[in-house]
């Protein structure tokens, strides 16, 4: 297939065949290990009818591109069905809790920030298409399975993908470190959508215009300033936690 790619590491492949067996072609797996861990996963992968082929490391390193593999590595279907704005809001059984990341390029960071979402029950993932990194299988690795569970929608224009949530009802809440609100104070009731800015930069002018308040996470440390996938974590977090109070 012509959209097919490599997914690599055990999180990652173990979440593709747990959520989308039927997107597995193959996986292939370090000939020199012996493990549990890797028999669990191979039995897993016969049980959907995936096949498993044993290889060496310097094959397994050509399909990721490097060595960290952890010995496993997958060919799937090049991605998830890609979700439009009203198709990640119709039929959310309680308020929206949406992530909007404002160009962040780190994989890594891309990768912790669905592995927030997904601990901390957001429905969804927006992501701009330029100026900003995709679902890679580096993303993927550092998701440990998230990006097989959050939806990630890619627009083409941020600013007109806030308006929208705007006219469906969904608050848009700027993370700052300038914020005139705490997030200690802040009403984080009500659908609601996260946007933080990329590493060091922070929100873009435009992504600040078009927010509706603008949140600051207090920090008692030393520390100025929250890489933007623990920021991500604190702002999720801290919306869950409220609610459950109510």
């Amino acid at each position: 297939m012509t959209d097919a790619r490599h997914l690599f590491g055990f999180h990652a492949v173990t979440a593709r065949l747990r959520a989308h067996p039927e997107s597995v072609q193959a996986i292939y797996v370090a000939a020199a290990r012996r493990d549990g861990r890797l028999r669990d996963l191979i039995e897993r992968a016969k049980a959907a009818g995936v096949a498993v082929h044993a290889v060496d490391d310097a094959r397994l390193e050509a399909f990721a591109g490097h060595g960290s593999h952890q010995g496993v590595v997958a060919l799937v279907s090049g991605g998830l069905a890609a979700r439009t704005l009203a198709e990640l809001l119709e039929g959310l059984a309680e308020p929206a809790l949406l992530l909007v990341l404002d160009g962040v390029t780190d994989p890594h960071n891309l990768g912790a920030c669905l592995r927030s979402a997904d601990a901390f029950g957001a429905h969804g993932v927006i992501v701009p298409k330029d100026r900003a990194v995709g679902v890679n299988a580096t993303v993927a690795k550092a998701a440990a399975g998230a990006a097989d569970t959050i939806p990630v929608v890619t627009v083409t224009n941020l600013a007109r993908s806030l308006r929208e949530l705007k006219e469906r009802g969904v608050w848009i809440l700027g993370a700052d470190e300038n914020g005139a609100e705490s997030l200690f104070d802040a009403d984080l009731s009500g659908p609601l959508a996260w946007v933080l800015g990329a590493e060091g930069e922070g929100l873009r002018r435009l992504t600040r215009e078009h927010c509706d308040r603008l949140v600051r996470i207090p920090l008692q440390g030393s520390v100025e300033s929250l890489n933007v996938s623990v920021a991500a974590g604190v702002c999720l977090f801290a919306t869950r936690q409220r609610r459950s109070r109510r």
